[in-house]
């Protein structure tokens, strides 16, 4: 074979796309799978340690908390429920006790009053199965504390879409089934922008917004903008 063989031949195997193309693909599949684990292994890392400080910072809060939902109603300090996460997975969900024991048995005669306009959750401003003490707590979000044990053994992440009831999941439609494919959390992005005072379509929109375009930096902004919602308590029902 000639010099001017041996060239021609080169680029003839140059030109085939299917080893080089394949090859930059792999590459490139390889990156991207690393890049995502490290995003969500270090996720995972920042909702252990910040969690971990919370529950210890916040330990006088509990205490107390715990102390006021014990004395002023009877029933448990904890309330826990089935809740749907990450790809339709049940999960037992922790709160403080804010309402009356006999609270789902009542919710059937509520439903009329019902003040989502769509119907899929239940919201109702002046909801009478709520104690005294339960409406403080709810209005400063201290009622959600105890999701930070969810945090910890990885049910929940700090930020992320609400979990629904399974109830409720059945009623949503394929479009909005898409904020269970990922983690659900303690707070997110309709919390920081209204909270119970925005419909369901829009805490879905937001939900979809934070799901394609999520990140470390705007976890930590929604954490930063959730300290002024809990302290203002506006939009919490």
């Amino acid at each position: 074979m000639t010099r001017y063989e041996e060239i021609i031949t080169l680029r003839r195997e140059w030109k085939r796309p299917s080893v080089f193309r394949h090859n930059r693909i792999q590459f490139r599949m390889l990156v991207w799978n690393i890049t995502i684990g490290a995003s969500k292994t270090f996720k995972r890392m920042m909702d252990i340690i910040l969690a971990v400080i919370a529950l210890l910072l916040g330990s006088p809060v509990f205490l107390i908390t715990a102390a006021l939902v014990k004395f002023t109603s009877p029933g448990p300090i904890i309330f826990s429920q089935i809740r749907v996460g990450k790809y339709g997975r049940h999960f037992k969900f922790y709160k403080f006790r804010s309402m009356y024991i006999d609270a789902e048995a009542r919710k059937a005669e509520l439903l009329k009053n019902n003040e989502s306009s769509d119907g899929v959750i239940f919201k109702m401003k002046r909801d009478p199965r709520i104690t005294p003490v339960g409406r403080f707590i709810r209005k400063f979000s201290i009622d959600e504390l105890p999701q930070l044990f969810n945090v910890i053994l990885g049910d929940m992440s700090l930020v992320g879409p609400r979990p629904p009831l399974p109830s409720e999941v059945r009623a949503y439609t394929l479009e909005e089934r898409k904020r269970l494919n990922i983690t659900p959390g303690i707070t997110c992005l309709w919390q920081v922008s209204g909270r119970s005072e925005l419909p369901f379509s829009k805490q879905i929109a937001l939900d979809k917004e934070y799901i394609a375009s999520r990140s470390a930096f705007k976890d930590f902004l929604i954490l930063l903008k959730t300290i002024p919602a809990i302290l203002t308590g506006k939009g919490a029902w």
